[in-house]
């Protein structure tokens, strides 16, 4: 089993961890040829979040090796924490206000003392022109074929509705506001691009609400970064003839976890473009594309489970 990847793109690659961290601090990442995908799928996450990532290898490595007998793939089980350290000296490295020049940041994989470690060896030269190495390890746990085969993406109806999100950034600001008000958030969208943000108590109700939002095909049969390319092109579509939603101002509604919502939201951090899609009353799936949509890096697929709200 080899592993080796030069970091081209650690500031991306540092912004995706980051959001991940902030969700659950256990990760688990499988490489192939193609992808990196980062997946965290532990019910002690809060509200039951699951992320299912997939992020294009050539847009965060170079000069990229595998080699396994699992069919060139190798799966990792580690500690989102521990790689965020690494990820931020290597970051930090490779900044204007370095002491040195980075030349190269390589990741590996490799042991220590018996121990499998993700090494990242940063190297380059100080202001003296003298060569400098660092070297940061993360412990890992190689994860068997047979329990990678066991890694299943959460089971969901098809969406009733998909809308393109305001920047997140902006949402987190809103929900921020309304969290000391209730635990539940009411999340509801229509054909006719409005998008509304609700809580109702004995004591309070507020309604938030955009207009103008962009409603993209609702048959989403393709791989959401398709998806994204083809609705964002100028190609002509009117051959498509799929029926038109019976009302256009129908809303559909969900219930979800303010503290959950939140925690999804600091993925603004690596977000360009987010669709999201309501399952009424069963969950939302959200996904969050990487880099600019005109060739869009990668999307991380969130999935926040419904609150049934009597």
């Amino acid at each position: 089993m080899r592993f080796r990847a030069s970091v081209e793109n650690v500031p991306t690659f540092f912004r995706i961890i980051q959001a991940i961290e902030k969700l659950q601090k256990k990760c688990i990442i499988k490489f192939t040829e193609e992808n990196m995908h980062i997946i965290c799928n532990s019910d002690a996450n809060e509200g039951g979040i699951q992320v299912w990532s997939q992020i294009r290898v050539k847009s965060i490595f170079t000069n990229y090796r595998i080699q396994s007998n699992a069919n060139n793939e190798i799966t990792l089980a580690l500690s989102s924490e521990a790689l965020l350290a690494a990820l931020r000296s290597a970051s930090a490295s490779s900044s204007a206000t370095s002491p040195f020049e980075t030349e190269d940041i390589v990741m590996k994989l490799a042991k220590k003392n018996e121990q499998a470690v993700l090494s990242f060896e940063i190297s380059g030269q100080n202001k003296l022109g003298r060569n400098v190495r660092l070297a940061h390890d993360v412990r890992i746990e190689v994860m068997k074929p047979g329990d990678t085969a066991k890694l299943a993406e959460p089971l969901c109806p098809e969406p009733d509705l998909h809308i393109l999100l305001p920047p997140l950034q902006k949402l987190r600001t809103i929900v921020d506001r309304l969290r000391p008000m209730s635990d539940i958030l009411a999340i509801r969208a229509n054909n006719n691009g409005r998008l509304q943000l609700s809580i109702n108590t004995e004591g309070v109700k507020v309604d938030t609400e955009w207009t103008g939002c962009t409603n993209p095909k609702s048959a989403f049969t393709i791989h959401p970064v398709v998806f994204l390319l083809i609705m964002c092109s100028a190609q002509d579509d009117s051959t498509d003839e799929k029926e038109e939603p019976p009302d256009p101002n129908h809303f559909f509604s969900v219930f979800v976890s303010v503290r959950s919502f939140l925690k999804f939201l600091n993925s603004h951090v690596v977000s360009t473009t987010t669709i999201a899609c309501i399952c009424q009353s069963h969950c939302m799936i959200l996904y969050v594309y990487i880099g600019d949509v005109a060739d869009a890096g990668g999307v991380l697929t969130f999935y926040i489970p419904a609150i049934i709200d009597d």
